[in-house]
């Protein structure tokens, strides 16, 4: 029988429908005798008296309704409501034909015949195809265990998943968990409807494995306290895509996900402002230094939303350069890509002047910590450095706008990349107190989800070798934001300045990184080792790295800030130098470098940037 199943299963579409239109021609007139039979309470009994041929005219206009409503291109393993409605209205269709029939006087048709036949032919049609469908699972069903799964919302979407997972080989559902007290104890599609509460006792009882957030609207905030009332728990969560990949009302196995780790921060994004995002791009020649970095790159993503004349791709790394140009020229916006460094002054202003650039996003510099500590005179090469020249450039070239992206680090800064960024910070305010025609701003913002300098990365690498996870330090915190919302926040601070602006990016509450390397530990399924060893992962202590600070910030004097305009965009305020007095600064660290003098290297730094004690043992080159 299985053999028979696996052939017809193997067959083509058409000649599964053919097969299907086959068994009906004959089923139908056999349906219509059978109701004959048992009106007229004889085997004998002939049928539809006074038309010929009678068995062709129910056959064929019986397949012919079928086949217009579009029951035979539906595929019966997505055995729906739709699916049986199309059989309701087809039935209904034939009932009428009958009573048609017997109005016009055509053939002998008793008032009962057409109802007790309306319903045996939708009882045919509903059995037979659930019969074929139930044998066409059983029959390829995979022998490995199923994992046994929770749904955690039961509307829409939580059903329409549940639908998806019956159908599967990897998914078992076996309850529905949901917040409403209307639908606690009640059941959908078999399955029974649980409180969080009254679920989280019944977890092991029931042997589920993970629990499926089926909530594509819900907040991050929710999501966040959803996941914590199961940290105790020995599960996995897992979730839908949000709720505008859920438009054409289909969802698949394959939209399961782990959950985004920017849910455990509990902050839902603040919607853009147009205004400001289109203010100093749209329709105007845009310019991004480190064009292939994290932030760079999704700066040129945001930006070609919004129609820029032309968007200049400037970068280093001629690998960076290739991947970003790559996944930016299909689309309507004229790319440029540009390779060079931006300590090359000369070349900064021929690019510029080539294509009349407007607005400079500045995003190039060296940020990984421990590599700068190692490595100061390029790191202050290329990012103090290189920070001047950029924005000399643009002001000599009369760019309108040059926005500095800096960094949380920049704040009484413990190692050399924070307080490269600083000096950076330093020359452009010093800049912009002459009044130059171009705008000059910065913005300050703490660490990114996703960056290649993230912790998120590593952890979920480390997870999924069994561990141990490394954290430095068990008091290290840190900031965190969406790489998205990051450059999202840039291009609007930036359209709000007026000119040394020192922009502050609202990160939210501080996360402590122990907290999060155990949240992601339980979202994979896995319970965080205890000091007795008790646990699946260990999470290991390495000690600060050179230059790592516990605690970061984003202010150097916490009274002088105001709020703008956007509720996540705050302005400071803060202490800087008159441009003679930093361009005679930046005369000596370029003289400095170039001798490689460490100690006097370390005490400009110290002297110019608030909070700066250089106490790194690292070798230097």
């Amino acid at each position: 029988m299985k053999d028979i199943i696996r052939y017809l299963a193997s067959l083509p579409r058409r000649q599964k429908q053919l097969v299907f239109v086959a068994m009906d021609v004959c089923v139908l007139p056999l349906i219509m005798w059978l109701v004959y039979a048992i009106r007229l309470a004889k085997p004998n009994v002939p049928v539809m008296q006074g038309l010929d041929f009678w068995y062709l005219y129910v056959g064929m206009f019986g397949v012919l309704i079928f086949a217009l409503l579009g029951i035979y291109s539906a595929i019966v393993r997505s055995f729906n409501e739709d699916y049986l409605l199309r059989i309701s209205i087809a039935t209904f269709i034939q009932i009428v034909g009958l009573y048609a029939i017997k109005k016009l006087d055509l053939a002998f048709i008793p008032m009962s015949i057409p109802l007790m036949y309306g319903f045996m032919l939708f009882s045919w049609m509903w059995w037979s195809r659930a019969v074929i469908r139930y044998a066409t699972l059983k029959t390829f069903a995979k022998k490995q265990n199923r994992k046994r799964v929770a749904i955690y919302g039961a509307g829409l979407a939580g059903q329409q998943i549940a639908a998806a997972l019956f159908r599967s080989d990897d998914y078992l559902p076996v309850c529905f968990i949901d917040d409403k007290a209307s639908l606690q104890g009640q059941s959908l599609s078999g399955l029974s409807i649980y409180s969080p509460k009254r679920v989280s006792n019944k977890l092991g009882k029931f042997q589920i494995e993970e629990i499926l957030l089926a909530m594509p609207s819900v907040g991050r905030a929710r999501k966040k306290e959803i996941i914590e009332s199961f940290e105790l728990a020995d599960v996995k969560i897992m979730e839908l895509p949000g709720v505008t990949q859920l438009v054409d009302g289909q969802v698949k196995v394959s939209d399961i996900r782990e959950v985004d780790i920017i849910d455990l921060l509990g902050r839902d994004p603040v919607p853009p402002k147009a205004e400001l995002l289109e203010k100093n791009i749209k329709d105007k020649v845009v310019m991004v230094t480190g064009a292939g970095g994290s932030i760079g790159s999704e700066l040129c993503r945001q930006i070609v939303k919004h129609q820029p004349k032309i968007l200049v791709l400037f970068e280093m790394s001629e690998f960076a350069l290739y991947s970003i140009d790559r996944e930016l020229q299909n689309l309507a916006v004229q790319i440029v890509p540009v390779l060079g460094s931006v300590t090359n002054q000369a070349k900064l202003e021929r690019v510029i002047a080539e294509y009349q650039v407007q607005t400079v996003y500045h995003a190039a510099a060296y940020k990984h910590v421990p590599l700068v500590e190692a490595n100061p005179f390029e790191g202050i090469y290329n990012t103090s450095i290189g920070t001047a020249r950029s924005v000399d450039a643009a002001v000599n070239q009369g760019v309108e706008t040059f926005v500095l992206i800096s960094t949380d680090k920049a704040v009484r800064p413990t190692n050399v990349m924070g307080a490269s960024k600083r000096m950076a910070e330093l020359y452009c305010q010093g800049l912009a107190s002459t009044n130059p025609k171009t705008q000059i701003s910065i913005v300050r913002f703490g660490n990114v989800l996703g960056s290649s300098g993230s912790v998120v990365p590593l952890f979920k690498k480390q997870i999924a070798t069994g561990g141990p996870v490394t954290v430095t330090h068990p008091d290290v915190t840190r900031y965190f934001m969406t790489i998205p919302e990051a450059a999202q926040l840039v291009i609007q601070a930036g359209a709000m300045g007026t000119g040394g602006d020192v922009f502050l990016l609202d990160m939210g509450e501080p996360v402590k990184i122990v907290d999060l390397a155990k949240q992601m530990i339980r979202l994979s399924g896995f319970k965080p080792m205890d000091e007795k060893g008790h646990g699946d992962i260990e999470i290991q202590f390495t000690g600060l790295r050179p230059g790592e600070k516990l605690y970061e910030e984003l202010l150097i004097d916490h009274e002088n800030v105001e709020h703008t305009n956007h509720q996540r965009i705050l302005k400071a305020f803060e202490k800087f130098y008159n441009m003679d007095e930093i361009s005679n600064v930046y005369i000596q660290l370029e003289q400095l470098i170039l001798n490689h003098e460490i100690c006097g290297l370390m005490g400009v730094l110290q002297q110019y940037v608030d909070g700066y004690k250089n106490e790194s043992k690292q070798l230097v080159f």
